[in-house]
């Protein structure tokens, strides 16, 4: 390699070790606890039904939880299990308190379980957040199927609330229950509600390291996704003193009719969606999780907000919700009704991101390996783009070739740049070459690598997959870490990185001397965004570095193009050909 190439490699090291210095920095300190107001029932209301008495102010960083001296009886777990889930439902709020994942497999072989004991059960129907208690039901188990919770407020207004799930005719992944509440007006007064909330229950990081941004407050607004992350209540010093905020207790906004809320993380989500009307209100509040003593993560539990009613003597009100606590499939959630599956949050790379996705699956099927399958998608994208490949080589090999009469335009119109490309474009057309011809592979590229990026980050299928001495393709392949600093030893992005250099060194030296410099950073890039990220991403960018070398190589031992002027003659020629 070249002095260039030397300080290239220096650089990516550099700025390996900074990033690492950077990851370590981002967990946030655990804020100065602010005490907040619970939010008081409107005006209209009447005294609280769905919970008990509030309870005091209650910090945004530690999660309200019941007062046990309250219960007049013990709780009583009542369960809901097929193939897929365990639903562990307590009579203490008349909710879901775990749904425990039976074909998810957490660390030291325990089952993945969602939500939290010390939060608000999945379904719990609650006046105000943020400051409130648990109402304490009776449960009944109605059949295998089926479980039903009851209770009669002092104000003689009966809950019923009725946990089941939903028929399907798939004969796996079935993470979908429903919860149909009921209201009865039992007293001689009228009731009236101004708007209530159901919990959502509680979502928390996979890994010690996970980026904040995949445990999310979720809703769905005609079909488009809106959200914030945990990063969101923190707060910040700004940049130069500018963009201070402190940090913020809860999250709660009035929204125009949302078809789903959910709380999310990398690869799980708590989704909820109201069958017989649509959420008006989001909430939202982070906690902490110290799972070590010198580890905390940070977790988000919510809730949707439902509008009011009023039941006069002897009348009913009903209510609907279809609970989908599991993993983030994306062919099952497509599958669901309201729009479930841009949880999954693609973005501009939607389409791309689900064409991958779902051509990884097929291969997987036949290959019974992700690893492989992955390894079979770079194969079948290169020799798709490899047609276009060869023709950006020869393109480049032939700007290559066109080197020295471009410097001598250089040289001779150095005063006169507009003269100069004027020149130089005149150039490639006497010849026939298109300058961006070499770009073209590169901008198709971009929306796979892009697409892939998002669609790995999300891929539960890629959970606990092996390959080689990969533990787990959705997560990096970290094999060692450096003594005394901690940092973590990547293989396959640090291969990934000597592939791109090594490519580069082979590509022909075109274009400006400036512009080959930038480009003598695009290995450090690539290397910043794979080495904490899915180690099947790199694998894949691995791949496709190793096939592009083993066709420049082919390309290598073809003659080199002459150059030849393209006359009127070859110019329609070409046109007919085309």
């Amino acid at each position: 390699m070249d002095r260039t190439a030397w300080i290239v490699v220096v650089l990516c090291v550099l700025g390996l070790v900074l990033w690492e210095v950077y990851l370590a920095k981002q967990t946030p300190p655990r804020p100065a606890p602010v005490n907040i107001t619970p939010g008081q029932a409107s005006p209209t209301a009447t005294p609280t039904v769905f919970g008990a008495s509030p309870t005091p102010p209650a910090s945004p960083e530690v999660a309200p939880k019941s007062v046990e001296s309250v219960w007049s009886s013990p709780e009583k777990i009542e369960t809901l299990r097929n193939s897929d889930v365990e639903l562990r439902l307590t009579n203490r709020g008349g909710g879901i308190k775990e749904a425990v994942l039976l074909r998810q497999v957490a660390e030291k072989g325990q089952r993945v379980a969602l939500n939290s004991a010390e939060n608000a059960p999945i379904g719990a129907l609650i006046e105000q957040p943020p400051g409130f208690t648990l109402s304490e039901f009776t449960a009944s188990a109605e059949s295998d199927s089926a479980v039903q919770f009851e209770r009669t407020t002092a104000e003689q207004v009966t809950i019923r609330k009725k946990f089941f799930f939903q028929q399907s005719p798939e004969k796996k992944d079935n993470f979908v229950v429903e919860m149909d509440v009921d209201l009865e007006n039992r007293g001689a007064k009228p009731y009236q509600n101004a708007g209530y909330f159901v919990a959502l229950g509680s979502a928390a990081p996979i890994h010690f390291k996970d980026y904040p941004s995949y445990t999310r407050l979720v809703w769905c607004i005609d079909g488009k996704a809106k959200g914030i992350d945990v990063g969101w209540f923190g707060g910040g010093g700004g940049f130069l003193g500018m963009g201070q905020r402190a940090a913020r207790p809860f999250y709660q906004e009035n929204i125009a009719g949302a078809e789903w809320v959910a709380v999310s993380d990398q690869f799980f989500t708590i989704l909820m969606a109201p069958l017989s009307g649509k959420a008006n209100q989001v909430w939202g509040r982070r906690f902490d999780i110290n799972r070590a003593p010198d580890q905390k993560v940070l977790g988000i539990e919510g809730a949707l907000g439902m509008p009011g009613f009023a039941l006069q003597p002897g009348q009913s009100y009903s209510a609907r919700f279809e609970i989908y606590a599991g993993p983030k499939l994306y062919h099952r959630l497509a599958q669901l009704p309201h729009n479930e599956a841009e949880i999954m949050d693609f973005g501009m790379f939607k389409l791309v991101c689900q064409f991958l996705l779902n051509f990884m699956n097929l291969l997987h099927s036949w290959l019974h390996d992700y690893g492989l399958a992955i390894l079979a998608l770079t194969t079948i994208i290169k020799l798709t783009l490899w047609p276009i490949q060869n023709r950006a080589n020869r393109s480049m090999r032939q700007m290559a070739a066109l080197s020295p009469k471009m410097q001598e335009l250089k040289e001779k119109y150095k005063d006169d740049p507009t003269r100069m490309n004027q020149e130089v474009m005149k150039l490639y057309k006497q010849y026939g070459i298109n300058p961006v011809g070499g770009c073209l592979p590169m901008m198709i590229q971009i929306p796979i690598f892009f697409g892939l990026f998002k669609m790995l980050g999300q891929a539960v299928e890629l959970r606990n997959a092996k390959f080689l001495w990969v533990k787990d393709l959705s997560q990096p392949d970290t094999v060692a870490h450096l003594p005394l600093l901690g940092w973590p030893i990547n293989i396959i992005p640090l291969c990934m990185a000597a592939t791109q250099i090594w490519l580069m060194a082979m590509t022909p030296k075109t274009g400006d001397a400036t512009q080959r410099r930038v480009m003598m950073f695009t290995p450090l890039i690539f290397l910043f965004i794979c080495y904490n990220f899915a180690a099947a991403l790199a694998l894949y960018y691995t791949a496709q570095n190793l096939f592009s070398i083993l066709q420049f190589y082919q390309n290598k031992n073809q003659p080199m193009p002459k150059l030849e002027k393209v006359t009127s003659k070859t110019l329609g020629a070409g046109k007919r050909k085309r």
